[in-house]
């Protein structure tokens, strides 16, 4: 392969010209972090079993019993727990193997709808307006956070409690303003101020938890 020389290649292709060599503790220290951090989301999710079983498992049998008397979840989020709303989303609507699908919404999912309430009303309300629309009594909320303190987050479990929903919170640190402001029938925090960790671990908890809740329903289909 021809040697590129001039800076314009060697800006996009660095590969192609010679490196400098890296010292090994640099390599041995990036072989750790990721153990480092792995052990440090292992160490919160068994923190946060440690403390929230019971309840993880009263959850669970709560929605089942939502679910099976033909209640939906609708989940939200922001920014990257609006990913996370919509893999549990994806999850429920499409499981793996025999288990029976959910009816389940993204509030983040449709753009177009976001983006009007958002410019028209508020970002504030983005997730309270879908709620007036879509939302029963009997339908399962689910908001997911890292801090706990999103102000549409707040509006929206206050919304659901209204409409007579289950209210269901996932949040970072202490809760923030979700935990404050008390209208969540189930409040489960990750400890943590790390963005990183806290996502990692709130994926485990959802997966658990809604794993919990498609055995409810297949084993004890009467749940409700």
């Amino acid at each position: 392969m021809t040697q590129r020389n001039d800076p314009f290649s060697q800006l996009l292709y660095p590969m192609l010209s010679e490196q400098p060599s890296v010292d090994a503790a640099v390599v041995a220290e990036l072989a750790r972090a990721p153990l480092q951090k792995s052990a440090e989301s292992n160490a919160l999710r068994r923190r946060l079993l440690d403390t929230s079983l019971e309840d993880i498992a009263l959850c669970a049998r709560a929605i089942s019993s939502a679910v099976a008397a033909g209640g939906r979840v609708l989940a939200c989020g922001n920014g990257g727990s609006a990913t996370s709303a919509a893999d549990m989303v994806a999850e429920l609507l499409h499981p793996a193997g025999t288990r029976p699908p959910i009816g389940a919404l993204c509030l983040t999912a449709d753009i177009a709808v976001v983006t009007a309430i958002g410019n028209d009303v508020s970002f504030d309300d983005v997730f309270v307006r879908q709620l007036l629309a879509l939302g029963r009594p009997g339908d399962v909320l689910l908001a997911i956070s890292t801090s706990g303190n999103s102000e549409n987050l707040v509006r929206a479990a206050r919304e659901g409690r209204r409409l007579g929903m289950l209210t269901v919170g996932i949040a970072g640190h202490d809760g923030g303003r979700m935990r404050a402001e008390g209208a969540l029938d189930h409040l489960f925090t990750v400890p943590s101020s790390s963005v990183h960790r806290i996502q990692e671990v709130q994926t485990t908890l959802y997966h658990l938890l809604f794993e919990l809740v498609q055995r409810h329903l297949t084993e004890v289909p009467s749940c409700a």
